[in-house]
């Protein structure tokens, strides 16, 4: 049996996976501000912070993540949904306009978006 790589036990140790589901911009900003040295981090996926209705709204969400990654140089990643009338729009890849969103959300606060689409990817900058 081989021993695991230096590279996978760095990761193992670094890694964290949290599944909660009282998700919230609080709840994150809580668990990344305890987490040590540079923090990197996923919501798998955006519109989830927006389900349960006693959290703050969507948009006011997006601000503390945004502040918090302003504030430590944090990187917030923030998977998105696409909305069905992507697919019909015959466009190649999506757009700001496709994103999801059942509550308003000021997407100028992302620096950065990347969109892919079958086998095809865009990143741009500041929306």
């Amino acid at each position: 049996m081989r021993s695991p790589s230096i590279a996978w036990r760095l990761i193992r140790q670094s890694l964290t996976l949290d599944t909660s589901d009282d998700i919230c911009a609080g709840y994150i900003v809580d668990r990344l501000e305890r987490a040590p040295g540079d923090v990197f981090a996923v919501i798998d996926y955006l519109q989830l912070l927006d389900q349960i209705r006693r959290h703050p709204e969507l948009a006011v969400q997006v601000m503390q993540l945004k502040a918090f990654a302003d504030s430590t140089g944090a990187i917030i990643v923030t998977l998105s949904q696409i909305g069905r009338s992507f697919k019909a729009g015959g466009k190649p890849l999506p757009e700001l306009s496709d994103i999801r969103l059942p509550n308003p959300v000021d997407l100028s606060l992302f620096t950065r978006t990347c969109f892919m689409h079958d086998g095809k990817i865009r990143l741009d900058p500041r929306p």
